[in-house]
């Protein structure tokens, strides 16, 4: 009898883990402007932008269009991350990133748009399951906006 509840124990197990894998992503649920998206009340989510964010959107002195393909060549460059909706040339894409063990997906919504003085952007991560991500959403953020910050000065320095 316990040999029998182990074995429905690890069937169940692995049809939870193929589902986190495999469920699809609905790019009308996950793809929002991070400018107007609400903020959830759970703690599993980490949200850029100039007003009622997390964060303050930061500014960069190049074009939005600029801008929008270093945002998109860093994340891209991140492991298990790949884009779900958008287009780097409409400044406004969602990426799916999963977790290295499990799979879990987040999503990350960028917008990029201009400012007076050049380009800036707001960013949502927010986990799919859970209710907490034990800060992952926002680690991933802000270690994805300090190689934005990267680029951006080296593309500046290439430039001149």
């Amino acid at each position: 009898m316990i040999k029998l509840l182990a074995i429905l124990a690890l069937l169940a197990l692995a049809g939870v883990m193929l589902y986190v894998r495999l469920a699809p992503s609905d790019p009308a649920e996950w793809h929002v402007d991070p400018r107007a998206a609400a903020k959830p009340d759970s703690p599993n989510s980490w949200l850029i932008r100039s007003v009622g964010g997390d964060a303050p959107a930061p500014e960069f002195a190049i074009s939005p269009a600029e801008l929008a393909e270093v945002v998109d060549a860093v994340i891209l460059a991140q492991p298990r991350t790949q884009r779900l909706a958008g287009s780097v040339e409409d400044g406004h894409v969602t990426y799916v990133t999963r977790t290295q063990w499990m799979g879990y997906p987040d999503y990350v919504s960028v917008r990029v748009y201009a400012t007076a003085t050049g380009s800036s952007l707001a960013v949502f991560s927010r986990s799919r399951f859970g209710q907490s991500d034990l800060g992952v959403n926002r680690k991933r953020l802000e270690e994805w906006m300090a190689a934005i910050d990267a680029a951006v000065r080296d593309r500046e320095a290439e430039n001149g």
